[in-house]
């Protein structure tokens, strides 16, 4: 079993790096990949721990790229901490994030809700604070029933406290991993919200561009969504890749490996997506 879109508390997961692949561990992965939003904080944790319990370990990210009018988020494969164009990219990204943050808290305050840095700095025990932590204490001070509460009256694109944060086209995002050596993989693509016309047209675009896969055997995808899709990225030549989209209690119906509980990638996929792993650095 492998899951290659798991999240921790470098971005909006609530477990360390080191609890996902305990994890992982436990619940019989061979290998994992992690893909915290806009940053790399969590690779050299998790892989220490990955290979002290002898798992498969893939380097990875994932980001949100400029879409209209769904939600475009790609992923990046064995990006490694260090320079080179992606990462820049992620440091801008960084810096952004913080800005938005600010936005956010002072939005959320004129809106007369009750929430303060510190509150929401404790709720994500790191530097990288994202919503899923301004929702914590928003249901922590009674203001939301719940996490998901949160983000659909408050946070969600469209809810009065949204803030948007900066995106990169992702054709450029496609670029910039693989002048990093990295692999771009669409993620849930059905987050687009396009039909099968639209989705076919999006991913001949971005399979020109250069992705390399996209996301087919997803967390909360039904059976019968995972092949279709599955079947979509094989006409379009691209790694029907997978996982669970695993964030601990932000995200409590999915768990490391097997989503809502029926989800099964396949170990080929891992060993597919290396295969388009650039050979050499421009």
């Amino acid at each position: 079993m492998i899951d290659l879109h798991l999240h921790s508390t470098c971005s909006d997961g609530s477990e360390t790096p080191e609890r996902v692949v305990e994890l992982a561990a436990a619940a019989g992965c061979t290998s994992i990949a992690l893909t915290d939003h806009d940053g790399l904080a969590g690779v050299a944790q998790a892989r220490t721990r990955a290979e002290s319990l002898g798992l498969g370990f893939v380097p990875g990210c994932e980001v949100s790229c400029a879409f209209s009018p769904g939600t475009m988020h790609v992923l990046a494969y064995f990006v490694e901490p260090g320079e080179g164009p992606l990462q820049a990219e992620l440091e801008r990204l960084r810096l952004d994030r913080s800005n938005r943050n600010a936005r956010l808290l002072q939005r959320l305050r004129d809106l007369g809700l009750p929430v303060s840095f510190d509150e929401v700095e404790a709720a994500a025990g790191s530097s990288v604070i994202g919503r899923p932590h301004f929702a914590s204490v928003l249901v922590a001070n009674g203001a939301a029933a719940n996490t998901q509460d949160a983000f659909d009256r408050l946070l969600a694109k469209g809810a009065p406290g949204y803030v948007p944060k900066a995106r990169i086209d992702a054709a450029t995002f496609i670029a910039t991993a693989k002048g990093s050596g990295a692999v771009a993989v669409l993620a849930h693509p059905l987050s687009l919200g396009l039909g099968a016309s639209g989705l076919d047209r999006v991913l001949e675009e971005l399979s020109a561009a250069g992705l390399g896969g996209t996301e087919c055997y997803y967390g909360r995808y039904s059976p019968e969504e995972r092949a279709r899709l599955a079947e979509t990225a094989r006409r379009h030549h691209l790694v029907a890749t997978g996982g669970s989209d695993f964030h601990g209690s932000f995200k409590p119906d999915l768990s490391i490996g097997t989503g809502t509980g029926d989800l099964d990638v396949p170990d080929a996929a891992l060993a597919e997506l290396r295969a388009r792993k650039p050979s050499t650095r421009p």
